[in-house]
């Protein structure tokens, strides 16, 4: 089996141009205009951080997860690079209503009807390994639910043990490989992984991290509900903000961004040296400004 996915991984890379990064530096350069000659046929006029992006899409959860790491490290990739990849935050393609549906049933052994009064079919957002619908309880509480994607789990496995054979050749074959130590990337990445796989760990690190903030004037932090959380669902309380990325939206809510940044780092030394317990994925895609300019986090896998 693992033969076949490198073969998919290898196509999808040839499908959408990414040999051009090994092929951009030393002495591989001379490979360039023959195999330009060789593949005519290959239709590469996006920029190469969007085809990037997209094969990363193709790939799978594992790979988008992957990329949403690197978006964060803007001091080691290009800024074009960096640009595209923040978009798989939040905004990678979703997985069907259909099994949104079936998942939910089967977890709880429920229709969807008898376990919310009102269900958004439509997710709010959308990442590598879960994604996020608004629904209502019976009783007008507005949540988020936070549902799993199915086999998630052997499919992480198994590209984890690619990645690394990949991140090796990189390092191997790619000047820069070095210099980005995708090897202990892939390591690092590894190792948080299971953690996020069971969302009941996730409800537990919220409800932890909200102890730890309740009724702070730097930091919103939803409430779990946890009659509904189960290892694969995490129902929690609805929250609204304006994504941390946003800043003219942040202006335009009058939003003091000089002491927004003052703010964030109070919270995260708070964080680290009163709690010791501190938010790891603080990526834009987990961070909200609300309407009394406070943060809002979400996303709690990595802790």
């Amino acid at each position: 089996m693992r033969i076949f996915r490198l073969l998919k991984i290898h196509s999808v890379a040839f499908r959408f141009g990414l040999d051009e990064f090994f092929l951009s530096h030393g002495r591989l350069r001379i490979l360039r205009t023959p195999i330009k000659w060789l593949t005519f046929w290959r239709k590469l006029d996006r920029p190469r951080g969007e085809r990037l992006r997209m094969a990363l899409e193709a790939l799978g959860p594992i790979f988008v997860k992957f990329g949403q790491m690197l978006s964060t490290r803007r001091d080691l990739l290009p800024h074009d690079i960096a640009d595209e990849l923040a978009r798989l935050q939040d905004q990678v393609p979703p997985f069907s209503t259909k099994i949104v549906l079936t998942t939910l049933e089967k977890v709880y052994g429920q229709n969807i009807d008898e376990l919310f009064l009102k269900f958004d079919e439509k997710p709010i957002a959308s990442a590598s390994v879960a994604q996020v619908h608004f629904a209502v309880l019976h009783d007008g509480t507005e949540v988020a639910v936070k549902i799993l994607r199915q086999n998630i789990a052997p499919i992480i496995a198994h590209d984890i043990a690619l990645m690394d054979t990949g991140a090796w050749l990189a390092e191997s074959l790619w000047p820069d490989g070095k210099r980005l130590k995708l090897q202990q990337v892939v390591s690092e990445f590894a190792r948080h992984l299971d953690d996020e796989l069971d969302l009941m760990r996730e409800a537990a690190n919220c409800s932890q991290l909200r102890r730890n903030f309740l009724n702070s004037p730097l930091l919103f932090v939803p409430e779990v509900h946890w009659d509904y959380c189960r290892s694969t669902v995490m129902v929690m309380e609805r929250v609204e903000g304006i994504p941390i990325s946003h800043i003219e939206q942040l202006q335009e809510q009058g939003v003091d961004i000089p002491q927004l940044a003052r703010m964030g780092v109070e919270i995260f030394f708070t964080q680290v040296f009163r709690d010791g317990y501190f938010h790891a994925d603080m990526h834009p895609g987990n961070i909200f400004v609300g309407t009394d300019n406070r943060y809002i986090a979400v996303d709690f896998g990595i802790m």
